[in-house]
């Protein structure tokens, strides 16, 4: 056991439980357990609001995954991991206050509720609901591998082994303090993502022998590390291009990142969020994925691109440093998976139980439910986590994709477009989310394009073309 390394991280887990147990309080408190466990009773500020956005989103893949697959491609990986700096920006902006709104005036506490009320459909609930568990546990699965696969690099415990500290660890706060546990603990994993990045940027320039020798060792070893187009030049104009509408675009369709774009206090908290959270996407993101570049000529010849980020770090720090550091790729692990959880338990308690299958339940019913599905959910993405894949980032952003294809339309011509209907809306996710899947199975890349392209393409066309064709039905206007 390399104890100097692990203390730093059992002193950050003990702070997390912390904070569980104080917004444990509020949920005793609250006069809605629905609106507090899952929203926080909408009460976040601009600092708290872009923090969470950030770490939800900046996940495994892009502390793990990403530098991973910047190790193997070289620097044309760092540009197309760029398109992500305008994510939240783009994401408050399209949904912003237009979202908010409407989410308190349908009293919305998740994504489909919104639709639901929008849309007026059983079916579009539905099928909302059925894509978001399908995905988010592709999407969780791949969360908890990586913690369990950092826990294990570090402490020499087996995998399984690992992956057991790492599920207890999340389920304990995110079932005892819900949304607030969660934002909060956010925000504390947000600022350790912020100077981890800094930190073992600057160690791994120093252990190169700085930025010029580093490149010229790049060069020395391949030309193409330095160029847009990736080790081998796989990374083509059109692939990259489209490869920003997957981790740039189309997030404004992700039903854990639009919840956040409901969550937030008022106008003034939205759009300090909108300044904030660009600028530490952008220094992450960057930040992140220049590591990963750099480390090839320090660590030449890893195997598993996983496993690049906690030996860099534990390369060029001294242990003490890089048990603190290591938990900025901890933080924005249990940060995504913490969100991931409580959406998939929102579906499944808000979205199904309580609008179809008993809809009169008591508060206190609602929260035996809850807390049971929750920890149900846990065991169940544990058990699948057992086999992990190869790569987790393509496992990620293969549940980015489907979201984004069920999702993108719905929202945002529901907003903005009064014409759409229920036929459109399910029209649209259908043929997205099955669209996605074939071409993904069949003909990944078509055209030199990323799979995610088509599907979006194709549910906007059916979105528009069956709302014409078909009355408007009596829905909720905007």
């Amino acid at each position: 056991m390399n104890w100097p390394v692990i203390i730093p991280l059992i002193i950050f887990l003990a702070s997390i439980f912390v904070v569980g147990f104080w917004s444990s309080k509020f949920l005793k408190r609250s006069d809605s357990f629905l609106q507090e466990y899952f929203l926080g009773s909408r009460e976040l500020g601009g600092f708290i609001l872009a923090m969470t956005m950030i770490a939800t989103y900046g996940s495994a893949s892009s502390f793990i995954g990403g530098p991973g697959i910047a190790y193997t491609q070289g620097l044309g990986w760092v540009l197309l991991a760029m398109a992500q700096v305008a994510t939240g920006y783009f994401v408050l902006m399209v949904l912003g206050k237009k979202f908010a709104i409407y989410a308190r005036k349908y009293k919305a506490i998740t994504l489909v509720d919104f639709l639901k009320q929008r849309y007026q459909s059983k079916w579009v609930v539905l099928f909302s609901a059925f894509s978001i568990i399908i995905f988010l546990f592709s999407a969780m699965t791949a969360q908890w591998v990586g913690g369990a696969r950092l826990i294990e690099s570090l402490t020499g415990l087996s995998y399984t082994s690992a992956l057991f500290i790492f599920a207890v660890a999340v389920l304990f706060y995110v079932i005892i303090g819900g949304f607030r546990a969660v934002a909060l603990t956010d925000t504390i994993q947000g600022v350790v993502m912020v100077f981890g990045t800094l930190i073992i940027l600057i160690g791994t320039i120093i252990a190169g022998g700085g930025i010029t020798n580093i490149m010229q060792e790049l060069v020395a070893e391949n030309p193409n590390l330095v160029t847009p187009f990736g080790h081998d030049g796989g990374l083509t104009p059109a692939y990259v291009s489209s490869f920003w509408i997957l981790v740039g675009v189309g997030v404004v369709a992700l039903p854990q990142v639009t919840v956040r774009a409901m969550s937030y206090k008022n106008a003034k908290a939205m759009h300090r969020a909108l300044i904030t959270g660009t600028i530490v996407v952008g220094f992450i993101m960057l930040g992140m994925h220049l590591i990963g570049v750099f480390a090839r000529p320090i660590l030449p010849g890893i195997e598993v691109a996983d496993s690049v980020m906690p030996l860099i770090t534990l390369e060029v720090l001294p242990p003490w440093l890089a048990g603190i550091v290591l938990a900025a790729p901890m933080a924005a692990i249990m940060s995504t998976v913490d969100s991931l959880l409580l959406l998939v338990s929102s579906t499944v308690v808000k979205d199904v139980y309580l609008n179809y299958i008993k809809p009169d339940a008591a508060d206190k019913e609602v929260k035996k439910i809850t807390i049971g599905t929750t920890s149900a959910l846990g065991i169940l993405v544990f058990m699948l986590a057992l086999s992990p894949p190869d790569l987790l980032i393509w496992l990620n952003l293969f549940a980015f994709g489907g979201l984004e294809a069920a999702f993108i339309w719905p929202v945002i011509m529901g907003l903005y477009w009064q014409r759409g209907n229920k036929h459109g809306a399910l029209a649209s996710m259908i043929v997205g989310v099955a669209s996605y899947i074939l071409i993904h199975t069949f003909a990944p890349n078509l055209l030199g394009l990323h799979t995610v392209v088509f599907p979006i393409v194709l549910s906007f066309i059916f979105f528009v073309v069956v709302s014409l064709l078909t009355k408007p039905a009596n829905e909720a206007v905007l």
